[in-house]
C-alpha cells in the first residue's frame, strides 16, 4: 500500500516489503541476464514460471530530515528500490507507505520530447515532476540561465548533445520543491565545472526537501548530500547507519 498525503509528517515505511517480476519466456540465459541487469536481484528457477527476486524483505523507516545514500554494486536493487518508494513499483508482499510528495528523478531524459524545443522541454519535464505549469513559468529564466544554453532553447531537444540534454534536465531537476526526494545519479556527461556548479544546485535542492535517498557510487558525492547510508546487496539490505561506517564496510567487501 502506498500512501501520499499532505496532512502528515513527510515519511517512508517500508515492512517486509519484497518486489517479484515473473518471467513468462525464459528459454534463453540472454534474457534472465538482460532482466537481473535491469533490476539485480536473484532467479528463483526451481519455480513453475522463472521469478526474478528483485527486492526481498526490505524493511525502512526514514522520517522528515533523513539524507539516506543508497550503495552497493550495479544490480544490487538500488534503483528498484527507488522506484519502490516512489510507487512505480507496489510490494509483491509486504507495505509500503509513502506520505508527502514524491519528486523521483532517475533518469534525467525521461519526459523530454526531441521534437520540441528546449524551453516547451522545461515545461513538459516540471509538469512530469509534480509542478504546475504556473510554477514552472516563474523558474523558466533561471533554469535557462543555469544551463547556459543561450539560443539553443529555442531549437528542438535532437539537435542537443548528451551533455547539453543533462544541462537542461538538471536546470529543471533543480529547480523543483519536493517534500520526498529519489536521486539516481546520472550527471557524468557534464563538464568539471558544469558538474561542480550541478552540485551547489543539487546541495540547495537537497536542502529544500523533507527527505532524500539518493543512489551514487561516488564516495565524495554521497558525503556531500547524506549522513546516513544503506548497503544494498542482492535485493536485501546488508547493512544501514551511520554512512562512513557503511562506505567503509562495503568498500571492504570490495577488496
Amino acid at each position: 500500500m502506498n500512501v501520499s498525503t499532505s496532512s502528515q509528517q513527510v515519511s517512508i515505511l517500508t515492512k517486509d516489503a519484497s518486489v517479484d517480476f515473473p518471467i513468462f519466456d525464459a528459454k534463453s540465459r540472454s534474457l534472465k541476464k538482460t532482466v537481473m541487469g535491469l533490476v539485480g536481484g536473484n532467479i528463483d528457477s526451481g519455480a513453475r514460471v522463472p521469478i526474478i527476486e528483485a527486492l526481498r524483505d526490505i524493511s525502512l523507516h526514514l522520517e522528515h530530515g533523513a539524507r539516506v545514500g543508497l550503495v552497493g554494486h550495479n544490480g544490487a536493487g538500488k534503483s528498484t528500490l527507488l522506484r519502490l518508494l516512489a510507487g512505480i513499483y507496489e510490494p509483491t508482499r509486504g507495505v509500503t507507505e509513502i506520505h508527502g510528495r514524491v519528486a523521483p528523478v532517475f533518469d534525467l531524459g525521461v519526459g523530454m520530447d526531441p521534437e520540441i524545443s528546449g524551453i516547451e522541454n522545461i515545461m513538459i519535464r516540471g509538469l512530469f515532476l509534480g509542478m504546475t505549469r504556473k510554477q514552472m513559468e516563474t523558474r523558466v529564466d533561471d533554469i535557462a540561465e543555469f544551463t547556459e544554453l543561450g539560443d539553443f532553447l529555442g531549437m528542438p531537444l535532437r539537435t542537443y548533445s548528451t551533455g547539453m540534454r543533462v544541462r537542461l534536465a538538471l536546470g529543471v531537476v533543480t529547480s523543483i520543491d519536493p517534500e520526498i526526494l529519489l536521486l539516481d545519479e546520472g550527471i557524468g556527461a557534464v563538464d568539471a565545472a558544469f558538474l561542480e556548479k550541478s552540485k551547489r544546485r543539487l546541495s540547495e535542492l537537497v536542502d529544500r526537501a523533507g527527505l532524500l535517498v539518493f543512489a551514487s557510487h561516488s564516495d565524495e558525492f554521497l558525503r556531500e548530500l547524506c549522513d546516513t547510508a544503506i548497503w544494498m546487496e542482492h535485493g536485501r539490505v546488508r547493512q544501514q547507519g551511520e554512512l562512513e561506517e557503511v562506505l567503509a564496510a562495503y568498500r571492504t567487501s570490495r577488496q
